[in-house]
């Protein structure tokens, strides 16, 4: 078992360049399979919906004004309205989660709550491209929260009140604002071994004591101190894996997962078996729990799905339900013969549709990439007859890839582009249909290595600020890699490169991509002069 740290850097890599983007270790329901939720992007949809929370939280769920800075060189100005940032934020302060029916309609709702909400690009020096700077006012007073969306619907809270701090939603925080000596505070919680980590923020006055455990900091623990408080915070979680002291993995590289395999306990497990090692682990889960939870997944998927084909409508979109019409034709035989690839683009149109709509999907890894992996995973499942838990295994497997790709490169397009998306999904895929088809490990992970090396490259060029067009026919196409991928890796074609250099190519190559080319609606497909019709069209509509 490699005792993993939750600091940033990967202390077991072997690549010695390589180092965790996160200071959380990845977990499959956090990073991987979720948020559950509705609207366009994870990344702005869920994240915005979350940080809005924890910006609800900070001010003791009593806001009178907001003042939402996104800066001018960053993605979210040019994003936060299309893409669900100011949706997603609204909903949050007004206390409300993910998959609320009532997202579409936060912004009316914030004014009916009587809360004034300000909205201006300004320079705010942002380091990273989904930057939020809010500024939160009650009769009480004034706080302001700086936040990231870091993909896939996770995010980092990095200053309050402009003290460096870090937060990722993943345990109970209390936050005691002193302008006192804070030694006598943090010596007394250190020594509690209740609380998981005691950490100092700000290096002058005030400062900041976060401490992260497993619930709030009492009062009773804070008695007998000669210490006046300015503020104590409460931020509950958001995650739906919590994180814990001395939590470890037992793997977080391809490499010491075949280690893993390797040993006497653990010889002939097959890649879902994996994915249940380390997930169960990693969030201190009975094994039954993990696959019993991504069961339920799968049926939230299913239902979805059947929604989709169904039909949806919504009026700000640019595609109209168009999966309809395929599903008539795939079962009439009027289509070119597919077979189960057929089914797999109908599951994806649907799922992309439902996501349109402002339906509940599943962002794995990302609501852009939505389609991919699910309609891949359960159009096979249903074409090859099997069960629920089956399908449940294979959403593991896709995990288990998942878990590879967060810990060394990304799933945000503003950071690298589509093959952060679509290409992390189409990986998951050709290894989750390996898996179900009875293949190897090795297969599995030459397909998952085949995929994501076909996708090297892909840019996030957005139509109209929708994640629509391109992204429904990038997620086809990832289902179409998956699927061929998986075929020619059963067939023990070479992927030659291994997963773990390609996951590091993968986020080489999109750090390296033009900020125009990552979902800024500044080059691509979106600069087009049919895009820039479609995007007056829809904006003339919301008017």
């Amino acid at each position: 078992m490699n005792a993993v740290p939750t600091s940033a850097g990967c202390a077991t890599c072997s690549n010695a360049t390589h180092t965790l983007n996160t200071a959380l270790l990845p977990s499959i329901f956090n990073d991987a399979i979720g948020p559950v939720m509705r609207g366009p992007s994870s990344s702005h949809c869920a994240a915005s919906v979350r940080i809005g929370r924890l910006a609800r939280d900070l001010m003791g769920g009593d806001i009178t004004s907001v003042l939402i800075e996104f800066d001018p060189n960053g993605s979210l100005a040019t994003t936060h309205d299309g893409q669900g940032s100011d949706m997603g934020l609204c909903g949050g302060f007004l206390g409300w989660d993910a998959t609320d029916a009532r997202l579409v309609d936060s912004e009316k709702a914030i004014r009916a709550a009587g809360i004034e909400v300000d909205i201006r690009i300004s320079d705010i020096q942002a380091s990273h491209p989904n930057t939020y700077k809010i500024t939160l006012r009650n009769d009480a007073g004034e706080h302001v929260l700086v936040a990231n969306s870091t993909g896939g619907g996770m995010i980092e809270v990095i200053a309050i009140d402009g003290i460096p701090l870090h937060i990722d939603g993943d345990y109970h925080e209390t936050l005691l604002v002193t302008h006192d000596d804070p030694d006598p505070i943090i010596k007394k919680l250190s020594s509690d071994p209740e609380w998981d980590e005691v950490i100092l923020g700000g290096l002058g006055t005030p400062s900041i004591i976060q401490v992260k455990g497993q619930r709030f900091v009492p009062d009773s623990s804070l008695v007998d101190l000669d210490v006046a408080f300015e503020n104590i915070f409460n931020l509950n979680p958001v995650l739906p894996i919590s994180s814990r002291r001395d939590m470890t993995v037992p793997f977080i590289t391809v490499d010491e997962m075949l280690t893993h395999l390797g040993k006497d306990e653990n010889q002939g497990k097959a890649l879902w078996e994996l994915a249940v090692d380390y997930e169960a682990e990693r969030g201190a889960l009975e094994r039954d729990e993990v696959l019993a939870r991504m069961v339920a997944i799968v049926r939230l998927l299913k239902q979805s799905i059947k929604e989709g084909v169904a039909g949806t409508e919504f009026e700000d979109r640019i595609l109209g339900f168009q999966c309809g019409k395929f599903n008539d034709m795939m079962n009439a035989g009027e289509l070119l013969e597919g077979g189960m690839l057929n089914r797999m683009i109908l599951y994806v149109t649907a799922l992309m549709e439902v996501k349109s709509s402002m339906g509940i999907i599943v962002a794995a890894p990302t609501a852009g990439s939505c389609g991919t992996l699910p309609g891949t995973v359960l159009a096979a499942a249903e074409a090859m007859e099997l069960t629920d838990e089956v399908a449940a295994k294979g959403m593991l497997v896709g995990g288990l890839i998942g878990i590879f790709i967060a810990a060394h490169s990304s799933f945000a397009a503003e950071v690298g582009g589509c093959q952060a998306e679509t290409g992390s999904g189409a990986a998951m895929a050709a290894a989750a249909l390996v898996d179900m088809a009875g293949g190897s490990v090795r297969q599995g992970l030459g397909a998952a290595s085949m995929a994501l090396q076909n996708c090297l490259g892909l840019i996030c060029d957005p139509v109209a600020n929708r994640v629509e067009v391109p992204c429904l026919g990038r997620n086809i196409n990832g289902a179409a890699n998956a699927f061929t991928s998986a075929n020619v890796s059963l067939a023990d074609f070479a992927e030659v490169i291994p997963l773990d250099e390609v996951i590091a190519t993968h986020n080489d190559v999109g750090r390296n991509l033009p900020s125009s080319l990552r979902c800024t609606c500044l080059g691509g497909l979106s600069i087009t002069r049919s895009a820039k019709a479609v995007e007056a069209a829809l904006d003339l509509r919301g008017t």
